[in-house]
């Protein structure tokens, strides 16, 4: 038997086990290439994939050393002694080597590729193979099979509540960020609205970065519960939530190389909100020539989609078709989001009007779940949240029961891109706007983003600011103003 031994490394999704060249108890000679082992001890076994380490400073002959994840989910303390085994390829693997070849698979298929990657069978790239087979071709039945497989059997319980709201953008428009404001509207009417987020979301994590400058993200179910059942709302990470966990390895994988489907995304999206026991759903698409979707023929395709699996699913879905030509409000990252959120809940005459409408639009439809409302009537009541400071109540009792904290300050390193010469801006292109706000360092530093002073149609002359750069180190804003000086300001002008 081998001692354990923790090392320190995180891998980002997978377990990695390593032993020593000079192995007391192994023989390791003829070992090449990544190898899977399974490795017993703990109260069940776990399985990794096998690195050989040269020299005794890692791990000595005796040892065995396991990568923070591996080593959290022995759940052993360290000296304990362990044995392991080499394993064959999950069985799963088949499954997927036949979507490749372009064949449609089972529910029987789908549940156990699931179960392989909770388990952690597979590596990175094996679900990278997974998720390229899939996107190649996948029909509705499979991605019905692969919601109910990513479901899982662990699910939240909200007791006799006969409605549980949430909503979702199912793309990511700078600025976008009224899930906050919703959930306030929401919860100052008394629908509950338990969003619960993950950091891997490719349209999720950006919500999850402006919560943060309010307020404490890292709750866990017994919490949540008793803020829902006092406060009505909470927007909260997935992290200490163990609901779909096999999705939350697949999204990681899909965020460090950029393979998300929509059919993934919806597969993820239904299963998720199922998991979180979500009974009526408010889905938003955003239309537009920048936006992953397009055109509203594919919108309406998507749609289609949704509303399929939902029904098998028995979710109450209602979809919004919005426009996603431009970016919503004024702020794109954390810092600036949060201040346009407050100035919307605090009725403040310089609040971003479209961020303020789109609120109270989504929110309407939200509130119109309560059969109490007649169609039309959501909007109204929404707007009378916000006009009578209750949302902007209920958002500070959520943000305090979650833990408050204090506002973040903007980055000290400014850059003004000003227009280039007197006409009406024409468009703006909302991808590239999205990149220049991620190499000015949003998504890593709350305080770096771009302010936004001008909006598609209106005049600007020559030497008037487009929009205000915010950085928060050095190496980002000179990148970030490389991008600039290259010609790629996001605006166009005629």
């Amino acid at each position: 038997m081998l001692s354990l031994k923790h090392i320190p490394i995180r891998s980002l999704n997978e377990n990695i086990a390593y032993i020593n060249k000079d192995c007391s108890i192994y023989k390791v000679d003829n070992i090449n290439s990544l190898t899977r082992v399974e490795i017993h001890g703990g109260q069940h076994p776990i399985f990794a994939f096998l690195q050989i380490v040269d020299g005794n400073k890692i791990v000595r002959p005796d040892e065995l050393g396991l990568n923070t994840e591996a080593f959290k989910q022995i759940g052993l303390p360290e000296n304990s002694k362990i044995t392991l085994t080499l394993t064959p390829s999950a069985q799963s693997l088949s499954a997927v080597k036949r979507k490749i070849s372009g064949n449609i698979l089972s529910a029987k298929d789908y549940a156990s590729i699931i179960t392989d990657i909770t388990e952690r069978r597979y590596s990175n790239m094996d679900i990278a193979s997974f998720l390229v087979a899939m996107g190649s071709f996948i029909t509705p039945g499979e991605v019905l099979d692969l919601t109910e497989a990513l479901r899982g059997d662990k699910s939240l319980d909200w007791g006799t509540e006969e409605i549980v709201t949430d909503y979702h953008c199912l793309d990511d428009i700078p600025g976008n960020k009224v899930d906050l404001i919703i959930a306030a509207i929401v919860a100052a009417y008394g629908l509950p609205m338990p969003k619960i987020i993950s950091d891997a979301s490719p349209t999720g994590n950006g919500v999850l970065d402006t919560m943060r400058i309010f307020a404490n993200v890292d709750i866990d179910a017994r919490n949540l519960k008793k803020q829902i059942l006092e406060r009505r709302a909470a927007i909260i990470s997935s992290n200490k939530i163990e609901i779909c966990e096999a999705d939350k390895i697949i999204s990681m994988v899909e965020k460090q190389n950029g393979l998300t489907t929509l059919e993934r995304s919806v597969a993820s999206l239904l299963a998720n909100k199922m998991a979180a026991g979500i009974t009526h759903l408010l889905i938003d698409i955003p239309v537009g020539i920048r936006a992953k979707i397009k055109t509203s023929s594919e919108a309406m395709r998507l749609r289609k989609l949704i509303e399929y699996v939902g029904d098998m699913i028995g979710l109450h879905i209602d979809i919004a078709i919005t426009d996603g030509a431009e970016p919503i409000g004024y702020g794109v990252g954390a810092a600036l989001e949060a201040r346009d959120i407050m100035k919307v809940l605090k009725n403040k005459e310089d609040a971003p009007d479209d961020l303020k409408e789109k609120a109270m639009f989504l929110a309407g439809r939200i509130l119109e779940f309560d059969p109490k409302l007649r169609g039309g009537q959501g909007y109204l009541v929404a707007k009378e949240m916000l006009k009578s400071g209750k949302a902007f109540d209920s958002f500070e009792m959520i943000t305090k029961m979650q833990g408050k904290k204090e506002t973040s300050q903007l980055g000290h390193l400014t850059r003004d891109i000003v227009a280039d010469k007197n006409g009406t801006v024409s468009h703006i292109n909302t991808a590239l706007i999205s990149r220049i706000a991620a190499l000015s360092g949003a998504g890593q530093y709350a305080g770096a983003g771009i302010d936004i002073f001008r909006k598609t149609g209106d005049v600007v002359a020559s030497g008037d600011i487009l929009y205000r750069i915010y950085s928060c180190n050095q190496n980002d804003f000179a990148f970030v103003s490389s991008v600039i000086e290259s010609g790629k300001t996001g605006f166009s002008i005629e």
